[in-house]
């Protein structure tokens, strides 16, 4: 496929390097208009976007997601993002819907870092009592986020502290950079506002831990996954990254799980 990238950053970095060892081929990068290089394949706008292009990947997080998916989506070409969190903006939901259905596209969602959410879409096709979604991190994974206003992660050498304690659309909202696996877990399950989610700095590890229960008619579901951080950023988990090519193997493997 062709492909198209949002993004400079660490996500975007590893899918750019991951693509270049399969069949895909990375033709444009979407950066700010004052950073625009037509020659050299980058683009400050989607207009400007080359045709013949099958798929953006957007790894440059909400705000590039709300000012460029529908546009993108309108001009008909799909969408994948690691931005899940963005949808807990309905108003935004219902705009990238609309788009896509304009413009004959679709939006993929990557899973970013998290495991398991084709349990919890199966589980819901019956009664999905409760699902609560746990998010660990260092102290240091929390900086630049909200946490800074509840506990100084600075001085926070060991212990866990709870900073957030509420429902998957208010932490996917006010963690736009931290959240985008509650909002997964969210979208794969009973949604954002019935979706439990305590958010927690804690010293005492050194991974991103990230555990999901639920409970319903199917029985009761417990999954935890221990996750290493992208080495230029330690917000970004690795998996997030892979999930974005899994996603992409997917969309052209004759068989896929």
């Amino acid at each position: 496929m062709r492909v198209a990238i949002i993004g400079a950053g660490a996500i975007a970095t590893y899918v750019t390097q991951a693509l270049t060892d399969t069949d895909h081929v990375v033709t444009a990068t979407l950066v700010r208009p004052s950073k625009a290089q037509p020659d050299k394949g980058s683009f400050g706008s989607v207009a400007a976007l080359p045709d013949g292009l099958n798929v953006v990947i957007d790894c440059a997080g909400h705000a590039a997601l709300r000012a460029h998916g529908p546009d993108i989506l309108e001009r008909g070409i799909d969408l994948v993002t690691v931005s899940i969190g963005a949808l807990a903006d309905a108003e935004l939901l219902r705009t990238l819907d609309s788009a896509a259905t304009r413009g004959g596209a679709r939006l993929y969602l990557a899973s970013g870092a998290i495991g398991a959410l084709d349990c919890l879409q199966a589980a819901k096709v019956g009664n999905l009592d409760s699902v609560t979604y746990t998010g660990r991190k260092p102290p240091r994974g929390w900086k630049g986020s909200a946490a800074e206003a509840v506990v100084d992660l600075g001085s926070l050498t060991s212990g866990a502290v709870t900073h957030f304690e509420g429902s998957a659309r208010d932490a996917a909202l006010r963690y736009p950079k931290n959240a985008n696996v509650a909002a997964a877990v969210a979208f794969a399950g009973i949604g954002f506002d019935a979706t439990k989610v305590l958010l927690i700095a804690d010293a005492d590890v050194t991974e991103n831990t990230h555990e999901v229960i639920a409970k319903g008619d199917f029985g009761t579901f417990d999954f935890r996954i221990y996750g290493n951080p992208l080495p230029d950023n330690p917000r970004s988990s690795a998996l997030a990254a892979m999930s974005v090519i899994s996603k992409i193997q997917q969309l052209t493997n004759v068989i896929s799980l």
